[in-house]
Order: structure tokens, then C-alpha cells, then sequence
């Protein structure tokens, strides 16, 4: 841990049910023991939340992804960030390992919501003053946000995992699509490797269809990054293709497992060896093919930093 001499006596870690282990272990590194607080349901289904000490004056950091169930995350989120704004807390930062309805960042066709910016919008009135994040599927949406927006790569953490696998001149990264491929040049960069591309169309959402690989895969061990595997279609695809097309191994890396309906089952049956995961969301479902990297030592050094007013920006490269 970097030697950050922080004055810890305000900082207040907190957590609702999204992912208490990454806050327990966010509050291991950086020394700092979880808030008594608790957020559970009454008998109709409303949040309940209880805060049993004072945080008056103290700066909160609430660990919160909004994973399934997305609604449920969210409105904990929102209740007890109003908790703490209504208890007279200085300040109160939203860490938000994954945001929800990122996907819902524009409108496609007519009459369509734009759900990522309303949820922006509610975190805003809630009281939140700050959103720590990772990955963000759409990076303009730190811009739908009138509040600081700390938005961590987990690009660094998932290389330094593979720079312990020496693949010398095999290694190639792979964008599973052409809007990835900027985080898939983040990690090229980082692993000093060439990179490919899989064209694919979508004919109907949740579904995908490779065109073509732009790029030289044969005879290499190709690594597809994407920010987000949901139902595992795109990434299974993409790696039959990638197979057919020579590659000798196939490696998957994504920030986010979703990992929804049967898509463990698909990632056990495809050609991928070994699919590397981060914690931002808690693994619903364990295989042997599935690794997970936690987020927790960037994450506690971004509220350090903060916590001691200084730039976080060195984070972020």
C-alpha cells in the first residue's frame, strides 16, 4: 500500500448487501472498519436502514454495486445515502464498482429512455457528492454526472495477472467488438502485445454474429477484454471464430460478471481456457475455467487519496 499518512478519524466505510465482501476487504487494506449499519427490508418489501453510530461530520464511502437485482442495489444506494445526508454527514461518496443500465446510455431508436442518466440523476438528489467506479461501459456517461466521477480501469489489475504468464511474442489482445476497441489497446498497451478485432453485427439485442477478425491470430494465444460478460453469447462466439481462424489458446478477460441465465454453462462448454474476472460484482456461480481478481487495493487507494486531498489522477494511466 502507498504510504498516504492518512487522517482516517473521518473516513466512515459503509456498505449495503451488493458486495460486502469487497468492502470487507477494501476496509482490511486500507485499515478501516466497516460502519455499524445495516439495510434489510420490512415486511412490504420498502428499505429499511439502520445507521446504529454517529456519522455527523464524517466522510462517508458507501460500497454499492448496482448488480442483480439492479432495482433493489440501486434503492438501497439511494436510501442510505439519504440516511447519511439526513444524519449530518460532511460528505458522501458512492463507490460503484459496476453501474447499472450503463447500457441505457443513448437512444437508439424513438421513444427509448435514457435510464443511465436518470440514475445519475438520483444519485445526485439522494445527497451523493462523489461516484468512485470501474469500467464504465460508456465512458461519456462521467459527463451525465454534475459531481466528481473517479472512473478506475481494472486494465492494470487484470495485466498484472497475466505478466506472470510469460507469453513472449504469442500474445495477442482481442476487441470483441469494434466499440472495445479502445480498452482492448488500454491492455495491449500495458502487456506490449499487437491487437485484433472481431466484427460482428447484432441482429436483435442479447444476441450476436461474427462477421470477420481483423488481425493476425494464427498460431497464438489470443486474449478478448471486454468490460462486461452477461449472457456469455458474444464471448463464446468470439472465441469459436477465433479458433477457426488458428489461434492455439483462447483467454477471456472481462471487468463485470454478469454472468446471467446459463452463461457459466456456456463459458464450461466453449473453447475458452480460462475466463479472468474481477470482483466488482460477487460470482454467482463458481467453474474452474473462471478466475477472479479483486479490485480492492485500487479501490482503497482512490479513497485515500481523496480522504488526504490529494490527486487521484496517477490512478488512472
Amino acid at each position: 500500500m502507498e504510504n498516504h499518512n492518512v487522517d482516517t478519524s473521518k473516513l466512515c466505510l459503509m456498505t449495503g448487501n451488493a458486495n460486502p465482501d469487497l468492502a470487507q476487504k477494501i476496509s482490511d487494506y486500507i485499515n478501516v472498519r466497516l460502519c455499524d449499519a445495516s439495510v434489510g427490508r420490512f415486511n412490504n418489501g420498502e428499505t429499511a436502514v439502520i445507521i446504529n453510530e454517529s456519522i455527523r461530520g464524517k466522510d462517508i464511502f458507501i460500497v454499492q454495486p448496482t448488480s442483480h437485482p439492479v432495482n433493489d442495489n440501486v434503492m438501497d444506494l439511494l436510501i442510505l445515502a439519504d440516511a447519511c445526508k439526513r444524519a449530518s454527514a460532511h460528505s458522501i461518496t458512492a463507490i460503484v464498482p459496476y453501474y447499472a443500465y450503463a447500457r441505457q446510455d443513448r437512444k437508439t431508436r424513438g421513444r427509448e429512455p435514457i435510464s443511465a442518466k436518470l440514475v445519475a440523476n438520483l444519485m445526485v438528489a439522494a445527497g451523493i457528492s462523489r461516484v468512485i467506479t470501474v469500467d464504465l461501459h460508456a465512458a461519456q456517461i462521467q459527463g451525465f454526472f454534475d459531481i466528481p466521477v473517479d472512473h478506475l480501469l481494472a486494465a492494470p489489475v487484470i495485466a498484472d495477472y497475466f505478466k506472470q504468464h510469460p507469453f513472449e511474442d504469442e500474445l495477442v489482445v482481442v476487441s470483441p467488438d469494434l466499440g472495445g476497441v479502445t480498452r482492448a489497446r488500454a491492455l495491449a498497451d500495458y502487456l506490449k502485445a499487437p491487437i485484433a478485432i472481431i466484427e460482428k453485427r447484432r441482429p436483435r439485442p442479447g444476441e450476436a454474429e461474427v462477421m470477420s477478425i481483423i488481425g493476425d491470430v494464427k498460431d497464438k494465444v489470443t486474449l478478448m477484454i471486454d468490460d462486461i460478460v452477461d449472457t456469455a453469447g458474444s464471448l463464446c462466439e468470439g472465441a469459436k471464430a477465433l479458433k477457426k481462424l488458428g489461434a492455439k489458446t483462447v483467454l477471456a478477460a472481462c471487468t463485470h460478471p454478469v454472468l446471467s441465465k446459463n452463461a457459466v454453462e456456456k463459458i464450461n462448454d466453449s473453447v475458452i481456457e480460462k475466463l479472468i474476472v474481477t470482483d466488482t460484482i460477487p460470482l454467482q456461480k463458481e467453474s474452474d475455467k473462471i478466475i477472479v481478481l479483486s479490485m480492492a487495493q485500487s479501490i482503497g487507494d482512490v479513497v485515500l487519496r481523496i480522504q488526504a486531498q490529494r490527486s487521484v489522477s496517477l490512478l488512472f494511466r
